[in-house]
């Protein structure tokens, strides 16, 4: 590149390998989502007024945006060989001068709150500001074409055969840049392995023993509706916690945090997901779908604000993973007995205590968890509130062996009280491993990996299963 001509760089997916604009919505819509809606209906029709109002809710920081390796290099080779390198963006213009001013830029130009810098529009103010053909121009989209005409140079993001063919032909020099996304990084982005957990949709099926080919297919339908659901609030998750994952050790590599997926793109899957979900449940009927469309707004409100709450996000994960046992029952039209819902809230009680105390072992340092409540001094009161639930939740157990519910499906009661030791021993196992961070972030999904713990629930459900007779009947002993 000619070093007397000013480098200009589209900031979103060029520069940066997230959109700067979007950053900020989810920015507000993180740190105060009530700020950012009021404001957007506010500018309703007026996105740069848009833009304006929502940087001025909640900027993101600018030190923690993931940089495009090979164009970041370059400009900052320039700025240093004392060549003019400016970032453009539609994005609010005190946000992209604040970007610019961290790396040491010359400077930078943005939305003016009235109206967008795209397109034609772009092109006129970099021909006004460096003349035609003045600079050379870093893009990765087709809204970037007239900034590239006027240009001397155009640096292509994840060339376009056509768009390089015609820039060719208009006698610029072109130069491409690797760019574009991986379907595989959505897919993690979707955290397929979660799913998993979803198989507590089997529970009312299990409890009732009723095992007929119609009632699991329904089951597995409910399944599949709750997974879309699932991975749906995820990605919106995700999008929502970009500022805290990227301070995170681990979570820092996660797909949008690290800029391997867009934004857009992200918001799209949400949507589609959503959708999918919400189609499968109507299916259903309206039953399972009203815990469906319970289950995805509690999520939601969990993303959106509860889970910042000491204690309150606690039981909320213990209601997200209970309202999974009410949704199998509502699959297959049955109902979950209050006695079960009783049991396994304290159950999933004490786990969101082990997902906690996981996470406070695994920290890097003191300081409180990014986007949560508690620091290691909490752990303390973590551990005692999981000893209540373990003991509430095989208290519970012993009570319903007595029930007349019980003893028409346990014949065997002592075979039923015997389940309480290997169900005891994995309660306790589960909670002394999150004390000591001998687990990942999820226990349930680390529940659904451990053979050791999966070993003690298949003895606590043969347990179960001898004193029903279901052994008996199934195999003829």
């Amino acid at each position: 590149m000619a070093a007397d001509k000013p480098l200009v760089l589209d900031v979103d997916g060029t520069f940066l390998r997230t959109d700067l604009a979007l950053e900020s919505v989810w920015a507000g819509l993180g740190h105060a989502p009530r700020e950012t809606i009021a404001a957007l209906l506010a500018t309703l029709g007026r996105p740069a007024a848009f833009r304006r109002a929502v940087t001025r809710i909640a900027p993101p920081r600018v030190d923690l945006l993931p940089l495009r390796a090979e164009i970041a290099e370059a400009a900052l080779a320039s700025r240093e060989q004392g060549r003019e390198v400016v970032l453009v963006s539609q994005a609010d213009a005190a946000l992209v001068e604040a970007l610019a001013g961290h790396y040491g830029f010359t400077g930078g130009i943005g939305s003016d709150g009235r109206s967008d810098l795209a397109g034609e529009g772009r092109a006129a103010v970099l021909k006004s500001a460096f003349g035609l053909r003045g600079y050379d121009y870093a893009g990765d989209s087709g809204r970037d074409r007239a900034a590239w005409m006027a240009a001397d140079r155009a640096v292509v993001v994840g060339g376009r055969p056509g768009l390089l063919a015609e820039l060719q032909a208009a006698g610029r020099r072109v130069e491409v840049v690797p760019g574009g996304w991986r379907w595989r990084d959505l897919v993690q982005a979707l955290r397929p392995h979660q799913w998993v957990k979803n198989i507590l949709l089997f529970l009312p099926v299990l409890a009732a023993h009723d095992f007929t080919l119609p009632t699991l297919l329904l089951v597995l339908l409910g399944m599949v509706a709750f997974s879309a659901a699932a991975s749906c609030i995820y990605v919106v998750n995700d999008l929502l916690d970009l500022e805290a994952d990227r301070l995170h050790p681990t979570k820092r590599n996660r797909p949008f945090a690290a800029g391997a997926v867009p934004i857009a793109v992200g918001m799209a899957a949400s949507l589609g997901l959503g959708l999918l979900a919400l189609g499968i449940g109507a299916a259903l009927g309206w039953a399972f779908l009203g815990v469906l469309a319970l289950y995805m707004a509690l999520s939601l409100a969990y993303s959106l604000r509860l889970k910042r709450l000491r204690w309150v996000d606690i039981a909320t994960l213990a209601a997200l993973y209970t309202i999974r046992v009410v949704a199998g029952a509502a699959a297959t039209g049955g109902g979950a007995s209050v006695l079960m819902l009783v049991f396994v809230f304290p159950v999933f009680l004490s786990l969101g205590c082990v997902k906690r105390m996981t996470e406070l072992a695994l920290a890097e340092s003191n300081d409180r968890l990014p986007g949560r409540g508690y620091g290691r001094g909490d752990r303390g009161d973590l551990l005692n509130v999981a000893w209540i639930g373990v003991v509430g939740a095989l208290v519970v157990f012993f009570a319903y062996s007595f029930t007349e519910q019980a003893h028409a499906l346990y014949p065997t009661r002592w075979l039923l009280w015997l389940t309480l030791v290997p169900l005891a021993v994995w309660l306790i196992r589960m909670v002394v491993l999150g004390y000591r961070g001998k687990q990942d972030y999820d226990p349930i999904v680390f529940a659904l990996r451990d053979r050791v713990g999966l070993g003690l629930i298949f003895f606590a459900l043969s347990f179960m299963f001898y004193s029903a007779g279901l052994w008996q009947r199934w195999f003829g002993f």
